[in-house]
């Protein structure tokens, strides 16, 4: 099933502790299943004493019957009559008409059921807790003329926050000193940092979502390498990051519509079973019949009506698919994702991580106006080097590693300007590499050739820079984070097997979006898109198609994946939120399974309605 965490459907959904703590009612179901099989053998393959096999059954009752009793009493005593009791009814039924080892299996699959139930709903918790660890627990506010450190929950609308150099943000706001580049990715999903500068007027501010994107900052999010100060927006509960949390939430609590329709089902099917059983139970009134063999025909009756005994088959292929999957190092975490991966046709991606690498690489590096290649790889290198930049630390080791060089240590003085590029001394010259703003600021001509091919770099999703030593242009570099070598093949695999859209939801701009989606040979691309916005884009397309996968390794990518009809999760690359959030994980971190998995859903439900 998908997401049955809910705290009033009907299960009691309380931790039960033991000799194991959280996990108890796990080892009992398993240990259930030890005796049961046990006896199995020992009744079918050896010459011991029958009551040896029947002591073996009695402890696969006892650890398959345990949890379930317990419920069903609490149930019992509310009046209500479920599933629970009557498993055990059947069992204790089964027992009673010497059936041993059918009211051992029965107790054993409807343990086993109930335990992976629980351990499902506490990896919701914890997808939800890792949520919250994003989030710091004090930030530094500006009060009196003095810096105190105090518990994020103490915020206030308007309080100034200092947020020190590689540290994570403590609140949703606006910057208004300092610039920096802040790294985004557990919020948007954006694979490059993005550069922040301060508001000027922090007076008759819009509202936080129309404030341009180069002046906000998001709790959870990292800071640069410079000091900014920020004026808090948003208290903590209503903080980008707990909104992520309500989302994922609210998603990992609601019913489905299987799980509605099983519990009306419950709520009817077992009390008139019971009914129909006792009444059974007087049949030797009316017809020619002992009691005890009318007793027995009732008993007969209960054990078969159990739902266990009529679906045993369904856990079988279910239980063969998701072993399959394993081996093929693919996690899919019960049957309801299973089934519903073979009936997709939609398809919905983030790109950062997903379908990319997840981090910059040099895409190109040009010397330009006759200077020589090395020589300009080299001065790039040796400048590149001496920056803590992400886009830098790209550059250098791409270099490095594509052109066989090392640094010779011929640049100082670097100086970073915020949002335009860097400047430094080469030898005795003076550097600089950076953004066409940049160059305009120190009066450096650009043809309009270069600047053709500056604009179409960036058309296509490309962050791209010019290099000039002493004011001459001399070479152009950009970078980009680049698809991964099998997303290309992937998807036309994909789309062989009936996957018709393949839609990309992500942070970046759209011109990034695009540019990767015509590449790849996906079907759409949506751009700019915040956590909530990839939720309402998964709303809208279920509305459409229906049903809808989302494959993702974020944080930002939760909610979405929460929403879908299964949930994907990158499991080598992906985020603990994501891995915990999803129905399925790729655990090899290979997009190249994917069709794989649901050629194996297929399948699977192809062996299941032949059941």
């Amino acid at each position: 099933m998908k997401k049955q965490h809910t705290k009033n459907d009907g299960h009691n959904h309380e931790e039960h502790s033991g000799i194991f703590g959280k996990k108890t009612e796990l080892y009992f179901a398993i240990l259930s299943g030890l005796f049961f099989f046990a006896g199995l053998f020992i009744e079918l393959a050896t010459g011991l004493p029958e009551k040896i096999a029947i002591y073996s059954y009695m402890a696969a009752y006892f650890f398959g019957g345990y949890y379930t009793t317990l419920e069903a009493i609490e149930k019992v005593k509310k009046g209500e009559f479920e599933i629970d009791f009557l498993m055990i009814v059947a069992a204790i039924g089964a027992a009673y008409i010497g059936s041993w080892e059918e009211g051992a299996l029965l107790l054993f699959l409807f343990s086993i059921g109930h335990a992976m139930e629980k351990y499902a709903m506490n990896k919701a918790k914890k997808s939800i807790e890792a949520l919250g660890e994003l989030s710091p627990k004090t930030a530094l506010v500006k009060r009196n003329n003095e810096i105190v450190t105090v518990p994020v929950e103490e915020l206030k609308i308007n309080d100034v926050i200092v947020v020190k150099p590689n540290t994570k943000i403590a609140a949703d706001g606006v910057v208004i000193k300092g610039t920096s580049s802040v790294n985004q990715a557990s919020i948007t999903g954006e694979s490059i940092p993005v550069d922040k500068f301060a508001l000027s007027d922090t007076n008759n501010l819009p509202d936080f979502k129309d404030i341009d994107k180069s002046n906000v900052v998001f709790t959870g999010t990292i800071n640069g390498n410079s000091v900014l100060e920020v004026k808090v927006l948003k208290v903590s509960e209503d903080s980008t990051i707990s909104r992520l949390i309500q989302m994922v939430s609210e998603v990992e609590t609601q019913k489905s519509p299987t799980q509605l329709l099983t519990k009306k089902f419950e709520k009817w099917f077992v009390p008139t079973v019971i009914i129909f059983v006792i009444i059974l139970c007087f049949a030797y009134l009316i017809l020619d019949e002992t009691y005890k063999e009318s007793l027995y025909r009732a008993i007969s009756v209960l054990v078969a009506a159990s739902p266990c005994a009529l679906a045993i088959s369904t856990p079988s292929a279910v239980l063969s698919g998701i072993s399959r999957a394993a081996r093929g190092g693919v996690l899919i975490k019960g049957g309801r994702p299973l089934e519903d991966l073979g009936s997709l046709t939609t398809i919905a991606f983030d790109k950062t991580g997903t379908l990319t690498e997840g981090k910059p690489r040099l895409t190109n590096a040009i010397a330009l106006n006759g200077f020589d290649e090395n020589e300009f790889l080299q001065l790039v290198l040796d400048v590149e080097s001496l920056s803590n930049h992400p886009l830098a630390k790209a550059i250098s080791k791409d270099i490095k590693s594509k052109y066989n060089l090392e640094p010779k240590n011929q640049a100082a003085n670097i100086k970073a300007i915020q949002g335009k590029g860097i400047s430094a001394s080469y030898k005795e010259d003076v550097v600089w590499i950076g953004n066409q703003k940049l160059m305009e600021d120190n009066t450096i001509p650009i043809d309009a050739t270069i600047a053709s091919q500056m604009s179409e770099l960036l058309k296509k999703g490309h962050t791209a820079m010019l290099v000039v030593i002493n004011k001459k242009l001399i070479g152009l570099l950009s970078v980009m984070d680049t698809p991964r070598e099998s997303a290309k093949s992937t998807l036309q695999r994909l789309k062989e097997i009936g996957i018709s859209k393949m839609i990309m939801l992500t942070g970046d701009h759209q011109n990034v979006g695009d540019s990767i989606a015509k590449e790849i040979g996906l079907t759409e691309a949506k751009g700019n898109l915040l956590p909530e916005d990839k939720v309402k884009a998964i709303q809208e397309l279920k509305e459409k198609y229906k049903k809808i996968a989302m494959v993702g390794d974020g944080v930002n990518d939760a909610p979405a994946m929460a929403n879908s009809t299964v949930g994907i999760a990158m499991g080598a690359a992906g985020s603990d939120v994501a891995l915990e959030t999803a129905d399925v994980a790729l655990m090899s971190d290979k997009i190249e399974n994917l069709p794989f998995v649901i050629g194996l859903s297929r399948k699977s439900k192809k062996i299941i309605k032949l059941f």
